[in-house]
């Protein structure tokens, strides 16, 4: 059953034709990618669905029984609420009927007087139909619900409280991600939703969409997260859709049988082109009349020809070469018993590792907990609390910074990058700028005014031209489409250096990495192997003997042992009584129910001491319920 579709759909900026023709079909429960270049139009189609802009020609049919939400990038919150407010927000209909329903509890514990039977009658009929619409809108699980979904995105119960207005970006959006996952809507638009989550949680969000009762529509580079939600992809490229039965990698299979089959066609059609073109161009050289009348039939035939465009074709970085200028030792970075925290607050301790000569390794671990600062203690801008960073001989470091803090928003590109490598001729400096998709007059657009993925593109020209022996990439596939992060893959394949990266890119991580360290607060560990593996590993420890220790003592791993045995317990014990409190809050729902419906039978009701009784039950009850829910809230 079709819910969402659009035909002809045309939009335009000026002279900039954004979106021609766009025209698909969405069914009830599907699964959609779109997926296009930086720039193509994505976002301002999602903002035509929601009817946030107009087309500016074109017809779309939405079911008016369907809702819609959507994940935008420029988000709308109330900066005066804390992340927990902001989520109640969502069930506004409900505390209204909690605040009914304790009203009407107050009134009904008034002192029984027999003239206001029918105001009592009135107030219990009232109760009861409050509390049943109470039960069925989700009042006894929506605060379940929210410590759910805040939680499994990566928020810890002491954040629940902190003022939006502090909280950085990144938090603020997936602030909004919980919040419209809360809200439930039939159709679901996400605009990059994995950008600023941490593998934990973006596994967690797929868990969760995997089982999503509705239609779901999402915007994103993360190629895994696509292959793992989706059933079918559109691709947004020079302003119209092609669509593909198949999660990502099946639309490859299917884009590249296309774009042969249209290239074929068109160059056949080319074929006969110019060869009616010389035909027409040799009758009229006769200038004879019969000649010139043949030649003007042929060229009439030819002006009615439907003529096929030439197939699309990704425009992405080309050229991209890392090279190094000078050979480093074997021996490229040993870290030991190195620890790090500030103001108190412990990041990691017990980090053992090394890295040698021609290592693809990459740095995972959850938000926050230390990764970027690791980067700074191995480049020397701040110092370890404890423990020994040390780089090996002829070490030259290409640091890539996801924040791009070291751009100059004043200077024009071309002077970004000539400033850094003033020995480039002109035509050098263009040429490479060219490869990185800068051309003509771009060049002299000022940093400021750029986007993020034109600044990335920046700073991965700058670090190719660096010609580095030891490259440091800080979640290098931000902001980058898809095309360019392939083209980044490539490159790093046949680089002949060393290479250390933070990503959550697991495509990224599958195609070239083939060492993983996962840092955490108490210890780092390693896994000899891409992301596939290290998710294996994770879940089935024994499956690869292969792993080895991190540069332990025998004593490190007797306490390791022991932890863990000890850990192992104390999860046992915790889970235990987790699905007892769970059993105790489900018995306490039910006897409330019990008492409510109890307070509708006349024998209760026209009895006020059973009246008083009761209500006074439903009160202790409640209380109970409330401190269950706190102590359940707390085991997470």
């Amino acid at each position: 059953m079709i819910i969402l579709s659009c035909k002809n759909i045309h939009k335009s900026y000026g002279i900039d034709v954004i979106l021609e023709n766009i025209t698909f079909n969405i069914n009830e429960e599907d699964r959609v990618a779109l997926i296009g270049p930086n720039g193509a139009g994505k976002s301002t189609l999602f903002e035509i669905l929601t009817n946030n802009i107009a087309p500016d020609s074109g017809d779309m049919f939405i079911d008016k029984t369907k809702t819609i939400g959507y994940l935008t990038q420029h988000l709308s919150l109330d900066s005066s609420n804390t992340i927990y407010d902001e989520m109640l927000t969502v069930f506004q209909a409900i505390t209204d009927l909690e605040n009914k329903l304790n009203k009407l509890e107050t009134l009904m514990n008034e002192p029984y007087d027999s003239k206001d039977e029918d105001y009592r009658n009135k107030l219990i009929n009232d109760y009861t139909t409050y509390s049943e619409l109470y039960k069925n809108r989700g009042g006894y699980t929506y605060k379940a619900e929210i410590n759910k979904i805040l939680t499994g995105l990566g928020f810890s119960m002491n954040e629940f409280h902190d003022p939006i207005s502090i909280i950085s970006g990144g938090k603020k959006t997936r602030v909004a991600l919980c919040k419209l996952l809360l809200t439930k809507p039939d159709i679901l638009l996400l605009d990059e939703p994995t950008n600023h989550l941490d593998l934990e949680a973006i596994e967690w969000l797929e868990d969760y969409l995997k089982s999503y009762k509705g239609t779901i529509i999402i915007i994103s580079h993360d190629r895994y997260f696509l292959d793992t939600i989706t059933q079918s992809t559109m691709e947004l490229i020079n302003g119209h859709i092609n669509f593909y039965n198949g999660n990502y990698t099946n639309s490859l299979k299917l884009k590249k049988k296309n774009y042969e089959t249209q290239l074929k066609a068109y160059n056949i059609q080319q074929m006969e082109i110019k060869k009616q073109e010389e035909i027409i161009e040799k009758y009229r050289s006769f200038n004879r009349e019969k000649s010139i009348r043949a030649a003007e039939s042929r060229q009439k035939m030819l002006d009615k020809m439907d003529r096929l465009p030439p197939p699309d074709k990704d425009i992405k970085i080309k050229n991209i070469i890392f090279k190094t200028e000078i050979n480093s030792g074997n021996d490229v970075l040993y870290v030991e018993n190195l620890s790090k925290g500030f103001n108190e607050k412990l990041l990691f301790q017990n980090v053992n590792f090394q890295v040698k000569k021609g290592d693809k390794t990459a740095i995972v671990g959850k938000n926050g907990c230390g990764k970027t600062t690791l980067f700074k203690i191995i480049m020397g801008q701040i110092e370890s609390n404890t423990g020994i960073c040390k780089l090996g001989k002829n070490i030259i470091i290409g640091y890539y910074d996801q924040e791009q803090s070291d751009l100059d928003p004043e200077k024009t590109i071309i002077d970004e990058v000539w400033d850094k490598f003033p020995k480039l001729t002109t035509t050098e400096i263009r040429n490479a700028l060219a490869s990185f998709l800068f051309t003509g007059e771009d060049v002299f657009k000022k940093i400021s005014s750029i986007s993020g993925g034109e600044k990335c593109r920046i700073n991965l020209l700058k670090l190719m031209l660096s010609k580095s022996n030891f490259l440091l990439l800080d979640e290098p596939t931000n902001h980058l489409d898809i095309a360019s992060r392939e083209a980044l893959e490539e490159a790093l394949l046949d680089y002949d250096g060393t290479i250390l990266v933070i990503s959550h890119d697991r495509y990224f991580l599958n195609k070239s990495i083939n060492r993983i360290y996962e840092l955490s607060q108490s210890e780092i560990k390693e896994y000899v192997g891409n992301y596939t593996y290290y998710t294996e590993k994770k879940k089935n420890p024994l499956r690869f003997q292969e792993e080895i220790s991190i540069s332990k003592t025998k004593t490190q791993t007797r306490h390791d042992k022991k932890r863990k045995k000890d850990y192992e317990k104390n999860q046992r014990k915790k889970n235990l009584l987790i699905k007892t409190t769970e059993d105790q809050i489900s018995k306490l729902e039910d006897y409330i129910l019990e008492l409510q419906q109890k307070l509708c039978l006349e024998e209760v009701y026209s009895d006020p001491n059973k009246s008083s009784e009761i209500h006074s039950e439903i009160l202790i009850t409640q209380n109970k319920l409330d401190d269950l829910y706190n102590t359940w809230e707390e085991m997470f």
